[in-house]
């Protein structure tokens, strides 16, 4: 990116993280975009050109960049699910103490907030794109190929059954169950060889 480019990106994710501090200490509902710009010293114009919503703040993830450029660091011949494991822990350990901090504070926020929550169901099959875009040029293969739709799928699903473990324990981080999420791959699918014990109890009709 050129200079001008560089220096919008680094004003958009300084917005978000002034955002994401505020929701963390005031909560989401309580801040609104005039608190945000203040907070950055910005106009409520400014904001506006960085983010169309206050949710907006929230969906614009400024990790994956950084997953692309150490996915590009990879040695070739590196196994793909071991890749996506060294990708996402270098990612998130090259981000500062806080930045990891508010990361967890955005992962919450996308998974409590019914709007937010709602916008990602909707744009979930582009982040399946987005993945396999990545799994695309890593093995040059199209990216519409199945198994690499399927895996980039499984991936995208390993990050929503860990940023539900991480609420759930409370424990561990968003970045450890994805991680230990991705490890159980390793062995295939869990459950995927299962017996059914018994037939699951049909669905009620609403009254």
């Amino acid at each position: 990116m050129g200079l001008r480019e560089r220096k919008k990106e680094r004003t958009r994710a300084e917005l978000q993280r002034h955002a994401l501090r505020l929701f963390r200490d005031r909560g989401y509902a309580a801040t609104t975009v005039d608190d945000i710009a203040a907070a950055a010293d910005v106009s409520r114009s400014t904001f506006f050109r960085y983010f169309p919503t206050k949710e907006d703040v929230v969906l614009f993830d400024d990790v994956d960049p950084v997953m692309e450029r150490v996915a590009a660091e990879l040695p070739p011949g590196t196994p793909l699910l071991e890749a996506v494991r060294l990708i996402v822990r270098d990612a998130f350990a090259s981000l500062d103490e806080e930045a990891r901090a508010l990361e967890e504070v955005r992962m919450e926020l996308a998974r409590s907030v019914p709007a937010i929550a709602a916008i990602l169901r909707e744009r979930n099959s582009s982040g399946v794109d987005q993945v396999a875009g990545m799994v695309a040029r890593g093995i040059g293969r199209p990216a519409d190929d199945p198994d690499v739709v399927l895996f980039a799928g499984v991936v995208c699903g390993a990050r929503l059954a860990a940023v539900a473990r991480a609420h759930a324990d409370g424990t561990r981080t968003y970045v450890e169950e994805l991680d230990g999420m991705l490890a159980r791959l390793a062995d295939g699918i869990p459950l995927a060889d299962a017996p059914i014990t018994r037939p699951s109890a049909p669905a009620r009709s609403p009254a």
